[in-house]
């Protein structure tokens, strides 16, 4: 029984290989163009939450508040189908995938990073300023580059997360690994064969981004205090 179930599933995979690689393609596709817009999102926010800069202070705030207390599937429903129903805010299905899981990541990284900014020693800023930096140069020099690195394994869990998401974008058609395998199992009937290769693929896409993200956190870890 093993070596029957194992022939169908190199069988199932033989077999449907072309649609899954392209359904794949898009899952990278969205999943980059989220995790970037999300990182400059939180950096932005997270920069204008910590410094308390009027307006967008109280902006970044707001979205914060709204996104992280709603589902990402609420929040998807309505960019396709709250927003569709006017034709000056319809957006056609791959930017409203990209959309979606972006600025559901970036609420949680604007958190990420706002808590990685206010670490940030006050002496640190002082010094810059002292050195005859604009409070601007001394955020791109001081802040940025130590905060960013405290917020980095907050952030990492933020970008897995987000590439996970995308699995939801079966719910709007959004033809990705998920919607693909859900589509290839209603056709030939073959459930257990789907499923398990979409979840060895994401087993090995997860471990593979993980793995990456943690040796890059390695190489910019903060040196430890002697």
């Amino acid at each position: 029984m093993i070596v029957a179930a194992t022939y169908d599933l190199f069988g199932f995979v033989s077999e449907n290989w072309e649609p899954l690689l392209r359904g794949l393609g898009r899952t990278v596709k969205v999943s980059a163009i989220a995790i970037f817009g999300a990182l400059v999102i939180g950096i932005v926010f997270g920069a204008a939450r910590a410094h308390r800069i009027p307006i967008l202070g109280q902006v970044a705030a707001a979205y914060v508040e709204l996104i992280r207390n709603t589902p990402i599937l609420v929040q998807i429903f309505f960019l396709y189908f709250g927003l569709g129903q006017f034709e000056s805010t319809r957006l056609d299905v791959f930017t409203i995938a990209w959309l979606s899981v972006m600025v559901w990541g970036g609420a949680f990284n604007t958190e990420n990073f706002r808590a990685g900014f206010e670490a940030v020693p006050y002496g640190f800023r002082e010094a810059g300023l002292a050195l005859g930096f604009t409070r601007f140069r001394t955020f791109l020099s001081v802040t940025l580059p130590i905060g960013g690195r405290i917020a980095l394994p907050s952030s990492i869990n933020t970008y897995i997360a987000v590439f996970k998401n995308t699995a939801l974008l079966y719910v709007i058609a959004y033809e990705e690994l998920t919607t693909t395998a859900f589509q290839i199992q209603a056709l030939t009937l073959e459930t257990l064969e789907a499923w398990t290769v979409l979840g060895l693929v994401y087993l090995t896409l997860v471990w593979t981004l993980s793995a990456l993200i943690r040796l890059l956190e390695s190489r910019l870890a903060l040196p430890e205090a002697a």
